[in-house]
């Protein structure tokens, strides 16, 4: 049985408070002049081309002499002085490869320990990540690469206080960090693999380790149910002030710290939490259960939220407007960035954009060039940019380079013209969730094939917590179905009188059915995605067949 934890045991101490609230104190000195930077809307939006192109010949000139650079003549490319020039000479020079085009390349900096291939130096970190068309996938995190996420960590602060958030009470007591399952595997020649929350872990020093939460301990456990526990059964004592995760996950350890301590809401545990940083996912379909977990109200969410575009490759974009969906191109940490239009990434005659010369409305895979020796990586997620920034040969923009992640170009239905892709599909079931109340957990979608006694159509699965009655449910894929219309036209075209295809069909599934599947699949864990969407029923197939018996 759970028992009541009283709240005087996760309050901090007086003293615990007074230092702890130091080093935020600290922490807004040192961002004060990065600050000014971030909020100046102007710079973004008539700097960002140059800042980019500058960027670009910076990589260049420091990765001249490595075995790449070399072979894809970077001295003579960093000597180009016209930065339009620069750019287009650049992809003449190298084309674009996904991970397997670097696949060769990787192992000889990781497995053989060879410097100087892809980046300067002997790379002595790689990231472990599970790769949704190349199986697993070890990325390079040179030394640079450590700096360029350290400092869009610092933007994620400068963001919170430009909101009104106090970085020193919000210090005052436990920042919870919801990382990947990190277990560290040390190999030949000093290199050290694991998933990007692994080699961050172990850097996090006095003080900022007296208000960081679960400590390494618990963070290193490679098991993640183990690991879940572990920090549920530390945090429901802590003072938890600041979340960091995706909002799935964030929402399993929610639950099970109130198994635990038998309240009836989040805030009742941790009366202080303020802050919740979020990405990897679309929080729309999680804000109503995320909401009721913290305060029993769907419409009563966390104080703030704060949404971040991460990658193991790169810190891509974060929120810089509350309330609005858009991210900032993160333009000027070590990253040059290129957007390939969507229905052109598998052509032979690909065009790239760099974020001055990109539109509006378009959707693109995002391509980047690292400072971890990563060159016109295609990153393979999909992205729509709200506002645009100045171009180098006179363009004007709206304002900075602001996106947002729409999912990923490998996941896709198209089976009968319906062109959705899996911010279609999130879009649904938020407005599902939101116009039916009905609780829910992961989600995926796949073409239902016609056959005998069926036809052509959507099948949507979804973890539903039991108890829903059928009526619920049709009013669920109902909405659902509306969603989805007024994101697409062409599934609209094909939706009407259910001509082209027949309404969708809903199959719920205990919660708990896909992280089942995921560990089944060797993927469970804080940094593992559900992919939204596929153009095929190999992942709702094998999803069923992970779902646990009911009662």
């Amino acid at each position: 049985m759970p028992s009541r934890v009283p709240p005087a045991s996760r309050a901090a101490t007086p003293g615990d408070l007074s230092w702890t609230s130091l080093v935020g104190a600290g922490l807004s000195l040192r961002v004060a002049r990065r600050r000014r930077v971030v909020a100046d809307r102007a710079r973004w939006q008539r700097g960002t081309a140059r800042i980019q192109a500058d960027t670009l010949r910076a990589l260049l000139t420091k990765a001249q002499r490595t075995a790449f650079g070399r072979e894809h003549g970077f001295a003579r490319l960093a000597s180009i002085t016209d930065a339009g020039e620069l750019q287009r000479a650049y992809r003449e020079a190298v084309p674009l490869r996904d991970w397997l085009g670097f696949q060769d390349h990787i192992a000889r900096m990781r497995e053989a320990g060879e410097p100087d291939v892809l980046w300067p130096g002997l790379v002595k970190r790689f990231a472990q990540t599970s790769g949704t068309t190349a199986g697993d996938k070890f990325i390079p995190v040179s030394d640079e690469m450590m700096r360029s996420n350290y400092r869009a960590s610092l933007d994620i602060f400068c963001a919170l206080i430009a909101r009104g958030v106090s970085i020193p009470r919000m210090m005052g007591g436990r920042c919870l960090f919801l990382g990947g399952s990190s277990d560290l595997r040390a190999g030949e020649h000093g290199i050290v693999t694991a998933d990007l929350s692994g080699l961050v872990t172990p850097l996090i020093r006095w003080p900022l380790s007296t208000i960081y939460s679960p400590g390494p301990e618990i963070a290193l456990l490679s098991d993640w149910p183990e690991k879940l526990e572990a920090m549920a059964e530390l945090s429901m004592r802590q003072d938890i002030r600041f979340i960091s995760g995706m909002p799935s996950w964030a929402g399993v350890l929610m639950q099970r710290v109130l198994e635990k301590t038998a309240e009836p809401t989040i805030r009742d545990v941790w009366p202080n939490l303020s802050v919740f940083v979020h990405g990897g996912v679309k929080y729309d379909p999680f804000r109503a259960r995320v909401a009721e977990l913290y305060s029993g109200d769907a419409r009563e969410d966390i104080p703030v939220r704060h949404e971040l575009y991460p990658a193991s490759e790169a810190f891509v974009a974060m929120q810089d407007t509350p309330g609005d969906p858009g991210m900032r191109l993160l333009a000027d940490i070590g990253v040059h960035y290129e957007f390939v239009p969507f229905e052109q990434i598998d052509s032979d005659a690909t065009e790239a954009f760099t974020a001055g010369e990109v539109e509006r409305g378009q959707k693109y895979v995002v391509v980047l060039s690292s400072c971890a020796g990563l060159w016109r990586y295609v990153l393979g997620d999909l992205v729509e940019f709200d506002d645009v920034p100045d171009g180098l040969e006179g363009r004007p923009g709206t304002g900075p380079a602001r996106l947002r992640s729409v999912g990923r170009h490998r996941h896709f239905i198209n089976a009968f013209g319906e062109n959705l892709i899996g911010e279609h599909i999130e879009a649904g079931v938020a407005r599902a969730a939101r116009e039916t109340g009905l609780s829910h957990g992961e989600f995926t979608a796949a073409p239902v094939y016609p056959g005998e006694g069926r036809r052509a159509g959507l099948e949507l699965v979804i973890e539903i917590a039991p108890g829903a009655g059928p009526d619920a449910l049709a009013a669920f894929v109902r909405t659902f179905d509306a969603g989805v219309k007024a994101e697409n036209v062409d599934y609209t075209t094909k939706r009407t009188d259910d001509v082209g295809m027949a309404p969708p069909t809903l199959t719920p599934v205990p919660p708990g059915t896909f992280h089942a599947w995921m560990a089944s699949r060797g993927k469970l864990g804080g940094q593992h995605k559900c992919p939204r969407c596929a153009n095929h029923r190999e992942i709702v197939d094998s999803v069923r067949l992970a779902a646990p018996a009911q009662p």
